[in-house]
């Protein structure tokens, strides 16, 4: 979940979170069906530490100039949102950063950070850099703060992603998080757009889909922007 201007080390945000939760992908219309109940969960488990350790390699300064890249890439989202509430995440493992985003938002807009809860789906707090965070239980920061919102209040939800297709599939770490806490989104339409943020090089063969996977409204890299919500602007 989402890095801030506190100039953390890379070796830091690499330490910050060795999670191997289980979680599944996102779906998106034409996209590979399964073909077998084992099948999805053999290729994920197959290329979740090739593409972390991948990511993992990049230089500091391909992450630097991926920062800025990717800023200018989400601001120019045609559903960027100019008000209301975004999520974010704070980078681990080798995750593209999002601080320099957090920064250059509208100032009318509200950046908030993942926050697990006990029934399995997440809230999100808002946070600005220099107020307080605890550590969850994968290390990982979290506001620390009684303001939670739920995901439907979000106008945007920026997710880190392990892997992306063409077909805005997204390989997640394995925990589920997004999955459940997005379930809403298989049914119903934008708000909160949903857009997976990562390197050029996370990009992977088309991912098999699971029944609760929940379709990606765009993938964001340094290198360049796919859309596949054929509803936006």
């Amino acid at each position: 979940m989402a890095e801030r201007t506190t100039g953390m080390t890379d070796r830091f945000l690499e330490s910050m979170s060795r999670m191997s939760h289980n979680a599944r992908p996102l779906s998106r219309r034409g996209a590979m069906t399964r073909p077998s109940p084992s099948s999805a969960t053999e290729q994920r488990r197959h290329l979740r530490p090739i593409l972390r350790e991948r990511r993992r390699q990049l230089p500091a300064a391909a992450r630097i100039s991926g920062a800025e890249a990717l800023s200018a890439r989400l601001l120019a989202l045609p559903f960027a949102p100019q008000t209301g509430c975004v999520a974010g995440y704070w980078a681990s493992d080798g995750e593209i950063a999002l601080h320099v985003w957090q920064l250059r938002l509208p100032a009318d807009v509200r950046y908030c950070l993942p926050v697990l809860h006990d029934d399995g789906r997440l809230r999100f707090a808002p946070w600005r850099p220099g107020e307080p965070l605890v550590t969850n239980r994968y290390g990982i920061p979290e506001p620390e703060t009684a303001e939670l919102l739920d995901a439907e209040e979000m106008a945007l939800i920026v997710m880190p992603l392990v892997g992306f297709d063409d077909h805005g599939q997204r390989l997640g770490m394995g925990g589920g998080w997004y999955d459940r806490t997005l379930a809403f989104r298989r049914d119903t339409a934008a708000p909160p757009w949903l857009v997976g943020a990562g390197f050029a090089l996370q990009h992977t063969e088309p991912l098999i889909v699971e029944p609760w996977d929940v379709a990606l409204d765009a993938v964001c890299t340094e290198a360049g922007t796919r859309i596949f919500a054929p509803n936006a602007a």
